[in-house]
Formats: structure tokens, C-alpha cells, sequence
């Protein structure tokens, strides 16, 4: 599916542009009010139940009634922090559920905490779906009000969605578009929703279109995008900084693991715990202490202590009061005194420790990785985003790691913090939309795959090419040549820089015999994630299907095919040759798909139907049907595109892709590692170009 929903003409500017940031613990939402003549990029910062202040972001929080088996939402974000909400003994919290919606890292709590943990994938979609449609309905009203000239059900309205980099595009990121349609995003005829950046490429451009005059042309910058539940990491490079407008290209995969503040959250409640029940053994407790150890971690007390920790007016101890205890109260076995349970601040370092040293270890293997790939290069800015990010003990101690580091590219890095780290990645979502709208380029012109992506075809079989011998051959009925079945034409490899600007252009080509009503044409894209010189020929084990597509040319003029053998003495059979393309826009976590037919696009969505295969691995082919899988191959000298129009030379910086004929070639892979076939994309004589 596209990542659209609804959508207003295309080549008309949207009203206004909302990034929405869907954490851990909170949620940020941006925006630009383009109705008004504004570029500006505001924030929400009045929400339900705090409209006496100023909060930069929600609760992610829904809270529910325990009596129904079908429960709505009572409460959601700050309206959950009500005396009737929290006191009440009937209700149930959902909080720290944005990384369930990952169906490994569901398995795993279920496995670690089966008493907590939801029984089901539909139970975390119900949380996430009901949580949303409180935001959207809270939007609608708010930023609704906003808008000039234009109601909120009329005007022309973009959502942009972030996501972490651990979520795969199939099934989680699918997944979360399925829920976001549902909760009412993109309803109204005007609406779009895109899945836009991921958090740390969000984090990225934020820094650089807020804080430009501290970077300079070819610097390095790591971003790390350390939040609630996950931390992502993108390594990218300063290519512009005319005018104080800085372009940006991703020199690596980003990647992310779930490091961050929820787990110092859910390490301090345990240690609350073990503290009250020791209590409770000698003294008993009015209270449950599971419960009390819940609102003591939740308490404004230990999270205003949580984000001073590191800062110069720390103080060695901290107390948290025990809710509904007596301050005449004591036990000095479990440190309380007065109804409050004393900590030294080494309880908390300990906490922040092992979230720390994770992070630690992520970036120095970043760093690592990306010193094998460019050796000569020195790493300049690492840049903090994100809650755990904005702590003073955290940037303390990558300041102290770094200064001593023996990683060679890491010498005399800087430590800089985000303008508002904590709503870094909303506002960075609609910077980099304001800018493409400005100027028709992002901010973020080049992104590395996380994937190698390709077509399933056939190759003309060439009995002087080594590696033809022994495939299954089968012969084209139509033409009467030999091919070799299931083979893989790669039009993206992992790692290989794609524009964000410029679509992936992949040729077709369909025989359709006279009188053949059909005009939509399979097709099956495939993925792999070994790296890029260990890509198969093949379908083989280490590659998957990621979707079949449908390309349906029934709109198209039947005068535009090509009509083939038509005259008596033709020793081929007559059929009619249909050259179509399918662009490929490959985005931070999804991939979306266009058809094209005579160079002209054949409707927003429609003409392009997409069944995305969730099975982690490849069926067992079925037999070969020659009238159904027949793709064939253009000359030599038809022109192939990859990569959104790599060029000759390649992305800025990166090394160069050369071409032959249609074959592509990468020369920057000089080393050999192993025994290594030939390289993606050089499938027999010619890049192929399918049925």
C-alpha cells in the first residue's frame, strides 16, 4: 500500500503540516500552520486536564474501566493523572506499550512478565488505536481552530508519523498505518498520513535546520536519538550550508536498540517494591506495596529527581513519599522515615548505569562500523535528542567516554545537545516537509537501505555464462528462448545511498497474447538482508517476499502497445508487447509504489494494489507456469534507472557506480570475503525487465 490515506490533489500544498511523535512515555506533536502564510514551527503545548500550563507533550497513557469485557477508554495522557483516575480502584493503566506493537519484543515480555503483559497482538493494537483516536479527536479541536479560511474537515491537512528503527516495514510498520487509519487519521477526503522519518533521522534534521551555524561543510555528525523506550543512531554527513541551509546525507544504516528511560522508570519501581514488601514483613503497610512502588515511579517527586540526576545541585540522598501512609510511619530496616523511603543517589546511578553503558556500547560499534567503511574520516558532533538524551548524567558520561576513546574516528568529537531534545524528532518531522514544499528538496537528500530490495524475474539463459549452468530452464512459448526461473534483480542494495527526492524507475515489459482480456500484471518484490556482495542470483533461504504487487493497466490506451509478429510470415507467434514502470519510493521504514505508463501516472492509488506477506520465510516455489511468469528482457541499450537517478558518479561522497549497457556494477567493493558469486545485479547479459 501506498503510505497515503485519502489525500488532496497532488500539486496542491497542504494547510498545515502535523508531525506526531508517538514515544515511549510521551507523545510530541508540531506544526506549521502553512494556512496563514506561516512557515513557522509551533508545538502543541495545551492538552487535556493541564490546560492551566504549558506541557510540551502527552502522556502516552489510556486508561480503562476493569468491569467491561470490551472496555473504552476512560481517561487518556494527562487526564489519567485526575484524583478520581488514580485513586479509583476499577481501573486498569496502559502505559510503556509502544514497543509491544513489534511482534519480538511482545514475545519477549510475554516470556518475562506474563502476568503484565497483554495475551495478544490485538490487545496492544486496542491500546494504540484508542489512545490515537483521543489525540486525533483533541487535534481536530485544537489545531481545527487554527486554520484560515478553511475548516478542519475541508482543508488540506498532512500527518507525518515517526518510528523507531528497530520496527521492520512488514508486518510492524504496516501494522501501525492499518491503526493509524483506524483511529480517524486520514479520513477526510483533504487528509494525508505518511510515515515520515525515523526518530533519529527526525532528531537530525531538527539540529540542523535549528542550531545550522555549528556545523560546517563534510562534517560528520552521529545523532542519537535516546528516548523513553528506544534509542536509534544515524550517522550522516554535512553536504550544503548555503545560506545557513544545511543538506544532509546518511552515510550508514540507521539502527536503534530499546534503550532508555522507561527501563530506569521500571528498575526504580522494583527496587520500591523489594523495599515496601521487606517493610510490610516487619511493619504491615496500609497499602499494596506493588501498587505503592507504581504511583511512587509515576510521583512528580522521583521524576523531577530522575531528570536533575547529574545536574551541579544534585543532592547525595532523595526521599519519595509512600501514597496514603502516616508520616508517622518508620521502619529503618527498609531507610523509611516519616512515610518516606530514603535513596542515596549511587541507587540511581546504578539504574542510570545500565542504560548508559547499553548506550555506550551502541554508539562505539556504530563508530566501528562506520570506521571500516571510511577510514580516513573523522566523526565530528555525536548530537543528543530524546528524554534520556536531555539528562546531565548521560551527556556527562559520553563526554568523559570520549575524551579517552581509543576508536580512531572518534578523536576530538564534540558532545552537543538537540534544541529541545525532547521534541527534537516532532518538529524535525515537519522541518523536513516545509523544506521539500520550499525548495522541492529535503533536508535529508540521500538515505542508506536498511535492505537489499529486488524483483523476482527470469534471465535469458547464455550458455557461455558459468553461472547459467545447472539452473532450471524453461522455454519462453512466445519467442521460443531459454530462461532461468526465479531469479532476483536487486533495484536497491543495503547500504547502496538512494535519493529521497528521486523514485527507484524499474521497466516492464508484458506479452499479451490477441484477445487476452487481463491488463493487471503480478509482480513480487523481494527482500534480503545480508550485505550487499553476499546478495543471491536466486530465491534462496536468506531471501523473503516482501509484497506482490498488482499493476493494473486497464485504464491505460491499448493504442500505446506495441503489436508484435503481426504480419503472415512472421515465424513468432503475434502478440502485443506493454512496456510500463513501476516506481519504487523507498522511505525511512516503508515502501511505496507508483505505476507509470507512457509517461504519465496512472492515478494516486488505485492502479497499484499491495499484499504485503507477513511469513518470515519463502514457501516452497510452486511448479513453474511459464504463461503466468513470463518476464522477459529489454536490449542492452534501453535505459535502465537505479536508485533514484544515482548517476554515473553516484551519490555526493560515495564511491562510484558504473555502468554497462543496463549491467551495474560496484567498483568500491574491492575486498573478498570468502567465496562470493557474482555481484547483485549483474544477472547474466543485461539488467532484466519483467512481465
Amino acid at each position: 500500500m501506498t503510505a497515503t490515506m485519502n489525500g488532496a490533489a497532488e500539486g496542491e500544498k497542504p494547510q498545515m503540516v502535523i508531525g506526531i511523535d508517538l514515544g515511549m512515555t510521551c507523545t510530541g506533536v508540531a506544526y506549521a500552520n502553512l494556512s496563514i502564510g506561516s512557515e513557522t514551527i509551533r508545538w502543541v503545548q495545551k492538552w487535556p486536564g493541564r490546560f492551566q500550563a504549558n506541557e510540551n507533550k502527552v502522556p502516552t497513557v489510556v486508561v480503562y474501566p476493569t468491569a467491561s469485557s470490551n472496555p473504552t477508554p476512560s481517561s487518556w495522557g494527562f487526564l489519567s493523572e485526575t484524583v478520581a483516575e488514580t485513586t479509583a480502584q476499577d481501573k486498569d493503566y496502559k502505559e510503556w506499550f509502544k514497543t509491544l506493537l513489534s511482534p519480538p519484543h511482545l514475545l519477549k515480555k510475554q516470556r518475562s512478565d506474563p502476568e503484565n503483559a497483554p495475551a495478544s497482538m490485538e490487545e496492544v493494537e486496542k491500546w494504540y488505536r484508542d489512545y490515537l483516536s483521543k489525540m486525533y479527536e483533541y487535534l481536530a479541536f485544537k489545531l481545527g481552530g487554527e486554520l484560515s479560511g478553511v475548516s478542519w474537515e475541508t482543508a488540506r491537512v498532512e500527518f507525518i508519523f515517526s518510528v523507531p528503527t528497530t520496527w521492520e516495514p512488514v508486518p510492524t510498520v504496516e501494522r501501525f498505518k492499518t491503526i493509524i487509519g483506524q483511529a480517524g487519521f486520514g479520513v477526510q477526503t483533504n487528509h494525508v498520513v505518511t510515515i515520515g522519518l525515523t526518530e533519529a533521522e527526525a532528531a537530525a534534521v531538527h539540529v540542523s535546520t535549528e542550531a545550522p551555524g555549528i556545523f560546517r561543510e563534510n562534517d560528520i555528525l552521529l545523532v542519537c536519538d535516546a528516548g523513553g523506550g528506544t534509542t536509534d543512531l544515524s550517522v550522516l554527513r554535512v553536504t550544503g550550508t548555503a545560506n545557513q541551509a544545511i543538506n544532509l546525507q546518511q552515510l550508514d544504516v540507521v539502527f536503534g536498540e530499546t534503550i532508555g528511560s522507561a527501563a530506569i522508570d521500571y528498575e526504580f519501581e522494583k527496587l520500591v517494591c523489594e523495599r515496601l514488601e521487606r517493610a510490610h514483613a516487619i511493619k504491615p503497610l496500609p497499602i499494596d506495596p506493588a501498587d505503592a512502588a507504581w504511583e511512587m515511579m509515576k510521583s512528580r517527586d522521583f521524576q523531577a529527581v530522575k531528570c536533575e540526576y547529574g545536574a551541579p545541585d544534585d543532592t547525595p540522598i532523595f526521599s519519595i513519599g509512600i501514597p496514603k501512609l502516616s508520616h508517622t510511619y518508620n521502619n529503618e530496616e527498609a531507610r523509611i522515615r516519616s512515610g518516606e523511603v530514603a535513596f542515596d543517589r549511587e541507587d540511581l546511578q546504578r539504574l542510570f548505569d545500565k542504560q548508559v553503558n547499553k548506550l555506550l556500547q551502541l554508539i562505539d560499534t556504530q563508530l566501528q562500523i562506520l570506521y571500516r567503511k571510511y577510514p580516513a574520516e573523522q566523526v565530528a558532533h555525536i548530537v543528543l535528542s530524546g528524554g534520556l538524551g536531555n539528562s546531565a548524567y548521560v551527556q556527562t558520561r559520553l563526554r568523559q567516554h570520549y575524551a579517552v576513546t581509543s576508536i580512531p574516528n572518534a578523536h576530538g568529537i564534540s558532545v552537543r545537545i538537540a534544541p529541545d531534545p525532547q521534541l527534537a524528532v516532532c518538529k524535525g518531522l515537519v522541518a523536513d516537509r516545509v523544506r521539500k514544499l520550499i525548495t522541492n528538496y529535503s533536508v535529508l537528500g540521500w538515505r542508506c537501505c536498511r535492505s537489499s530490495y529486488g524483483t523476482m524475474c527470469k534471465i535469458m539463459y547464455d550458455k557461455k555464462n558459468p553461472d547459467h549452468i545447472g539452473k532450471q530452464l524453461v522455454r519462453d512459448p512466445l519467442n521460443g528462448k531459454m530462461y532461468i526461473m526465479q531469479s532476483i534483480a536487486w533495484f536497491v542494495k543495503k547500504g547502496e545511498p538512494v535519493s529521497v527526492d528521486k523514485p527507484i524507475v524499474h521497466n516492464f515489459i508484458k506479452k499479451v497474447t490477441p484477445g487476452d482480456p487481463r491488463r493487471t500484471f503480478p509482480t513480487s518484490v523481494i527482500e534480503c538482508k545480508l550485505d550487499a556482495p553476499y546478495l543471491p542470483d536466486q530465491m534462496s533461504p536468506d531471501t523473503r517476499v516482501l509484497c506482490e504487487i498488482s499493476s493494473d493497466l486497464s485504464s491505460a490506451d491499448e493504442k500505446k502497445f506495441t503489436e508484435k509478429n503481426k504480419r503472415f510470415w512472421s515465424l513468432g507467434k503475434h502478440y502485443f508487447r506493454v512496456e510500463y514502470q513501476v516506481r519504487v519510493l523507498i522511505g525511512p521504514a516503508d515502501i511505496r509504489f507508483e505505476l507509470w505508463f507512457d509517461n504519465q501516472k496512472l492515478s494516486r492509488d488505485q492502479s497499484i494494489t499491495v499484499d504485503w506477506v507477513p511469513a518470515p520465510t519463502m514457501p516452497p516455489p510452486p511448479p513453474v507456469d511459464i504463461s503466468t511468469y513470463n518476464r522477459v528482457e529489454l536490449p542492452d541499450n534501453y535505459p535502465t534507472h537505479m536508485s533514484g537517478g544515482l548517476g554515473d558518479a553516484g551519490a555526493p561522497g560515495n564511491p562510484r557506480v558504473d555502468r554497462t549497457g543496463t549491467e551495474i556494477v560496484d567498483t568500491s567493493v574491492k575486498e573478498k570475503i570468502g567465496k562470493v558469486g557474482k555481484f547483485s545485479g549483474k544477472l547474466g547479459r543485461s539488467w532484466p525487465v519483467y512481465k
